[in-house]
């Protein structure tokens, strides 16, 4: 596995925490970008080229850093530790799951996800999934004192980092979304050539997993031409999804996202769509559609913002997003990198 996307996937950077994937982030730009900076709101944009001619284009690629995760926060008086959770999770995945607490010196407390056993619930409460609520996270130290001493109220829980070969092309690892299209945008950045007529901004942004908002930020201050969001989607080849809700398969190439979230997310507009699926044709590239019904990506506020964005999404299909592990597929993530070098290629030399 590739250094840099091995260190993506183990780092840590919960909404509003990422400062530690931004640093990744930020050493990787600065091997390709002219500069490198991370705005007010945490975003890490790099940008290159100056663009040789007045028709130059402002070309932004947006990937956001983010994971899910959880907050200290509550610790009662016997050590257990309470938590609010950070973007969407569903509970029942949480119970006895080994998490890591990460504390202001930057230490990381190995933790489990506790709760009353079901030996001891009662025929009711055997019906009902545990809620998060009602869990608590146990450090192995018997009192507040002796946790307060290690964690603060407000300190960032992820869970236990991992990332490796599953077999073959098939990769895992934790916050697959979103790091393994920061890995990509990375790529991309290498992969451009350098002659571009255009500026080019890599966006790490922040704060996705809430509510988009790294995207928004970034996006009003570049201003860009064009806007090309790279993200994870959910691969429908697995037990339990039927085909008409999700086709998409590891292995068989980058998804080109057409809408999102049933139309309350991006619908990406028809001039980004045939730019994106003529070059993956021309390029034979190897891609899958993209239809959503739920979820969305940056692209949802990017294109909305000042008065509208011409914004594309390239997908990579992940399995089991939004838990402890995800599973991916190499090739896939090269496919998306392929074509975002291709598509960047044809919005910088149309005049």
């Amino acid at each position: 596995m590739d250094k840099l996307l091995k260190d993506l996937l183990m780092s840590d950077g919960i909404s509003g925490y990422e400062e530690n994937a931004g640093k990744i982030m930020s050493e990787a730009l600065s091997k390709t970008c002219d500069s490198v900076e991370t705005d007010n709101f945490g975003n890490v944009i790099g940008k290159r080229g100056k663009g040789a001619s007045p028709s130059a284009k402002k070309i932004m690629i947006a990937a956001h850093m983010d994971e899910i995760g959880m907050i200290v926060k509550h610790v009662n008086e016997k050590g257990f530790i309470y938590f609010i959770k950070v973007g969407g999770i569903n509970d029942p995945i949480l119970m006895g799951k080994v998490v890591k607490i990460i504390n202001k010196k930057g230490e990381r407390i190995t933790g489990i996800i506790g709760t009353k056993p079901p030996h001891l619930m009662n025929e009711e409460e055997r019906k009902v999934p545990v809620k998060f609520e009602n869990m608590f996270i146990d450090i192995g130290l018997g009192s507040r004192e002796e946790v307060l001493k290690v964690v603060d109220i407000g300190d960032q829980i992820i869970f236990e980092p991992n990332a490796g070969v599953l077999n073959g092309d098939f990769y895992y690892g934790k916050a697959a979304d979103n790091r393994i299209s920061c890995y990509a945008m990375a790529k991309v950045m290498e992969k451009l050539p350098k002659d571009l007529n255009a500026e080019i901004y890599a966006c790490a942004t922040a704060q996705e997993e809430v509510g988009l908002k790294g995207g928004k930020t970034a996006s009003f201050k570049i201003n860009p031409d064009f806007a090309l969001v790279i993200d994870t989607t959910v691969a429908g080849d697995m037990p339990g999804i039927d085909p008409k809700t999700s086709d998409l398969k590891l292995g068989k190439g980058v998804a080109i996202t057409m809408i999102e979230a049933s139309g309350r997310g991006t619908i990406v507009p028809h001039k980004a769509r045939k730019i994106i699926l003529d070059a993956a044709k021309e390029n034979n590239i190897p891609h899958q559609i993209d239809i959503i019904d739920g979820g969305m990506t940056d692209g949802a506020i990017i294109y909305t913002n000042r008065e509208g964005i011409l914004t594309g999404i390239l997908s990579i299909p992940t399995r089991y997003i939004h838990a402890p592990s995800s599973v991916f597929n190499i090739k896939d993530v090269e496919a998306a990198i392929d074509l975002a070098v291709k598509v960047i290629q044809v919005i910088s030399n149309k005049e």
